[in-house]
């Protein structure tokens, strides 16, 4: 595998629009150069007899019946509002949108 080239990073540097370093650039391209062998070693270790699995330990979701419980009437919500118009919030328009 290829070496990360210190004129590569300087190019992904002006695509983020950065600016480095010449000492920068040098440390930069060793540190990425790491990550991508890191990365190649880890496709390496996948076996064919694992399967994919987006988490390490088995998830199941946790759900509860819905239960209808005592609210605020629309006026008790309503009551500590700066604004309201026809029983909801009022808020001011924005981005000169249309009424």
């Amino acid at each position: 595998m290829s070496a990360i080239t210190r004129d590569q990073v300087a190019h992904l540097a002006r695509l983020s629009r950065l600016a480095l370093t010449d000492e920068e650039l040098d440390h930069f391209a060793a540190q990425l150069d790491q990550i991508v062998a890191a990365v190649a070693r880890v496709s390496e270790v996948a076996a064919d007899d694992i399967p994919p699995s987006s988490h390490a330990l088995p998830l199941t979701n946790v759900f509860r019946p819905d239960e209808v419980r005592p609210g605020l009437t629309p006026e008790q919500a309503l009551s500590g509002a700066p604004a309201v118009e026809d029983n909801r919030f009022r808020v001011p328009r924005i981005l000169g949108e249309e009424a």
